[in-house]
């Protein structure tokens, strides 16, 4: 997930680069999340001794069931941005890998091909979708029911409440180059000359502009920045959900495709695992954005901060928009394969003018399943 980059955080009075440039090497952390005392199916023997997790970006909201799994005393590699301690009481260990800035924004479909040690990664569907030929991986939890990705704006005369509205506006709105951005433009959501594809993770442009462009971020990111961190702006921005009107699934938990026939013993309890740990994150957050607040002081991450209010409001949204939600089944993870499909459908002319055209004949079987999900598990 984008968020405030180092020279963002050096224009608005945040964290400076390089904070944490004389921290020891391998540090350790105190007190883990006592997720022992919950997760205990044996996984030795069945799962790789160190089950290695890779994420999109620096801690956050989005992995902080992640982190929950994580036992007492995990040890920091801050050269590698990693932390390692016991999954759980379970017999193995779990690795989590910070991505993004981490390792020279890589995705994680690329890094599966780089990395054999990598068994679970944090991929957006749509990005699975495009590397389904040459990179091909399949989700195995969907922890989002809803994406997080959003446009903002701070200009209080504008009251956008759809996307349509911001394609009739003609305001000029600031995202990367990626392919949802051509469905919406295809879809007649938002209008091509509007779009300006320069946007580089910052938000000093936004606050030059008096809030008066629409600009791409996450919900559970930057409205609370802006408020809270960002001194030159301090005050409150409205936004529009991309996911209302473009219904793919964001940060979904994913195994390398030639790797999913190996570890099926190992997914098979796992995954539960992480369903559990995601409701149980949900019900009671705190101990985990402790450890992650903790884990991230200690790595230089280039001007990235996590607050216990950043945290938190994250938490609040992710419940009140619906993005962490069951599934239509009423299963939490799980997969509804009609909105797959009909995303490969939307995709697929996109990419294949694009020069990134999906495998052959792709079906939402090819790149999701819930053969591994636990049924009993659900939000309450």
């Amino acid at each position: 997930m984008a968020a405030l980059v180092c020279s963002v955080g050096l224009a608005f009075g945040l964290a400076a680069c390089g904070d944490s440039q004389d921290e020891p090497e391998n540090a350790g952390v105190a007190g883990g999340t006592a997720a022992g005392a919950s997760y205990t199916t044996p996984l030795k023997g069945v799962c790789p001794d160190t089950v290695v997790v890779q994420t999109s970006w620096w801690p956050e909201v989005d992995y902080g069931a992640t982190y929950q799994l994580l036992g007492a005393n995990p040890k920091i590699d801050a050269g590698k941005f990693r932390v390692t301690g016991p999954l759980g009481a379970t017999g193995v260990n779990l690795e989590i890998r910070s991505g993004g800035p981490a390792v020279g924004f890589d995705s994680a479909s690329s890094l599966f091909e780089t990395d054999d040690d990598i068994l679970l990664g944090y991929l957006d569907m749509d990005e699975m979708i495009s590397n389904s030929a040459d990179h091909p991986s399949v989700a195995v939890l969907a922890p989002y029911a809803k994406s997080p990705l959003m446009f903002f704006w701070g200009d209080p005369s504008l009251d956008f409440t759809t996307l349509a509205d911001i394609g009739r506006s003609g305001k000029t709105v600031l995202a990367s180059d990626e392919p949802y951005l051509d469905v919406l433009i295809g879809a007649g959501l938002l209008q091509r000359p509007q779009v300006d594809t320069s946007y580089d993770g910052e938000i000093s442009r936004f606050v030059a502009e008096d809030g008066k462009l629409i600009q791409l971020g996450f919900v559970t990111d930057e409205p609370y920045r802006l408020e809270h961190d960002v001194k030159e702006w301090s005050k409150p921005v409205k936004y529009v959900l991309v996911g209302d009107d473009y219904p793919a699934y964001s940060n979904v938990l994913a195994v390398r495709k030639d790797k999913l026939a190996a570890n099926r013993a190992c997914l098979d309890a796992l995954v539960p695992l992480f369903q559990r740990a995601m409701v149980d994150y949900q019900a009671d957050p705190k101990p985990a954005n402790d450890l992650m607040i903790e884990i991230t002081s200690k790595l230089d991450t280039g001007g990235y901060e996590l607050s216990t209010g950043l945290l938190e409001d994250g938490n609040t949204k992710q419940r009140e928009l619906g993005l962490v939600a069951n599934g239509a089944d009423g299963v939490f993870g799980s997969f509804d394969t009609a909105r797959v499909q009909n995303l490969i459908g939307r995709l697929t002319p996109v990419l294949t003018a694009a020069g990134t055209a999906p495998a052959a004949g792709l079906t939402a079987a090819d790149v999701v399943t819930d053969e591994f999900i636990d049924p009993s598990v659900s939000l309450k």
